[in-house]
């Protein structure tokens, strides 16, 4: 009896599990089914409408502006403050003073604390303290565990208010400074990018000077003093800190750290450079014997991110740049001109960007890759885009508006990034709308008075001597540019 009722016990299980087992495929099978054949047919929900987080905006006696953004996620706080500063403020002949001053902040110690003192200071706590000044801006920022902030925010407010810009470290970064003046002739890409940019500035331009021995030596402690004292001051910073705070105790602590702060010096009355194109057209190169591939660069002047047709122009670089545009389809997939190629309408907040193309590629297919990619600027101008093509950069555009503002911090950055320049706060949405609404003949109108190709700059880093065709067969007249570099004045 015992093993009949086993038998009778297994048959069922038996039963039971091919049950189960057909009732799970018949299941899936609708699944199966339904499974796309190719990406065209994936279908996605609608991205969530993107939103700003409360903040609180408010400004010290002193004229300090502070953003404060609670986000109690993670037991951390970050600080940034943007300085009204930037290397297109310093003299012609010491060029470098801005970046030496803003690297100085930091690594030059404090009047209470060392170099050494300070980073074994921040280091037991996992924290960070950076300050670095760039062409039309200072940043100084922190992070911290949130049991941290007073005392890391109290070394934070030591590096803006106390540098004691040390003699050593002063040395130091000078030569450091200098050794990058050595070797800044070895990566053919970073020659094309400089030079160009003086093509397109002028040499002597705020947005396109470089180092040079002479402008390092000329630069002194007192140089630097006096650079932080007109600029870094209470009356030109905006402060933003997000995190896990109480605001109360966050507003105490800024007045406790900046709000006697007093500037030293009268405020200055900043000027922004103008800009205007050097040179109007021409075809330029530097001679690279050693090189069996060349760096090509083409392009003029650009504009400004509060341009009307700023959103039509970014649909019209999303359907020429980037994996599948129209150069990489044409000139790298379709022709195989280069290893890499690009076009970017390079916006600036204050001031005149750029716009540039090219790419990399060998040495006798340089003049058929210029002659294609002045080519597609050609038919971008002249034939209206597909429906599809329009899609496509429109989508990836306003896709990308998710990833701006993943985290309280980049909203936060943008908010402060856009009162500096004085932009309006609702600036990223009126550009959202712009590209929604953008057209095939809007970007056809934008190609047609933005694009210009008499008015373009060639550059070529290359072997002149392997180039064949030769460069001559697009332009009679090459104007050859000199880089090398300039002995130092002193011994």
């Amino acid at each position: 009896m015992t093993q009949k009722k086993s038998l009778k016990r297994l048959r069922w299980l038996s039963l039971i599990c091919i049950t189960m087992f057909s009732v799970l495929i018949l299941r899936r099978v609708p699944a199966i089914a339904q499974i796309p054949k190719h990406y065209t047919e994936l279908e996605f929900p609608p991205l969530p409408e993107i939103t700003i987080p409360d903040y609180e905006r408010y400004e010290l006696d002193n004229g300090m502006v502070v953003y404060l953004m609670e986000d109690h996620k993670l037991p951390l706080i970050n600080g940034t403050a943007i300085i009204r500063t930037g290397s297109r403020l310093e003299p012609s002949d010491k060029v470098g003073l801005a970046e030496i001053t803003g690297i100085l902040m930091r690594t030059g110690g404090t009047k209470d604390h060392p170099p050494e003192e300070l980073n074994e200071l921040l280091e037991k706590r996992a924290a960070h303290v950076e300050t670095s000044i760039s062409t039309a801006s200072g940043k100084a920022s922190f992070n911290a565990l949130t049991e941290d902030i007073e005392t890391v925010f109290n070394l934070f407010k030591e590096v803006i208010r106390e540098p004691a810009f040390t003699p050593e470290q002063l040395a130091l970064v000078k030569t450091q400074y200098k050794g990058a003046i050595a070797r800044r002739n070895d990566n053919p890409k970073d020659i094309a990018s400089r030079e160009f940019r003086k093509l397109v500035y002028g040499e002597t331009s705020p947005y396109a000077r470089t180092e040079e021995y002479s402008t390092i030596d000329n630069i002194s402690r007192d140089d630097i003093i006096t650079f932080y004292q007109n600029y870094v001051r209470p009356d030109g910073m905006i402060l933003g800190i997000v995190g896990d705070f109480e605001p109360k105790a966050m507003k105490t602590l800024i007045n406790e750290t900046f709000g006697d702060w007093k500037p030293l010096t009268p405020k200055p009355n900043i000027a922004i450079p103008s800009t205007r194109q050097k040179y109007t057209r021409g075809l330029f190169l530097v001679d690279q014997p050693q090189l069996t591939q060349s760096s090509v660069l083409v392009g003029h002047l650009g504009g400004q991110f509060d341009s009307p047709d700023y959103p039509a122009l970014s649909v019209l670089n999303g359907v020429v740049n980037g994996f599948g545009g129209r150069l990489f389809n044409e000139l790298r997939s379709r022709q195989g001109l280069a290893y890499s190629v690009y076009g970017y309408w390079s916006a600036a907040y204050d001031h005149s960007g750029m716009f540039y193309g090219g790419g990399q590629t060998r040495s006798e297919t340089t003049v058929p890759f210029l002659g294609s990619f002045m080519q597609e600027i050609e038919r971008i101008r002249t034939t209206p885009i597909t429906e599809e093509e329009l899609s496509k950069a429109k989508e990836s555009i306003l896709n990308s508006f998710v990833f701006k503002f993943e985290n309280p911090s980049q909203v936060l950055s943008r908010l402060m990034t856009y009162e500096y320049y004085g932009y309006h706060k609702d600036f990223i949405f009126s550009y959202q709308q712009g590209v929604k609404a953008t057209t095939i003949k809007d970007v056809q109108r934008v190609a047609q008075k933005y694009l210009i190709p008499e008015k373009m700059i060639i550059l070529v880093v290359g072997n002149r001597e392997v180039i064949e065709p030769p460069l001559s067969r697009l332009e009679k007249t090459i104007t050859t540019i000199d880089i090398t570099i300039p002995e130092s004045n002193k011994s």
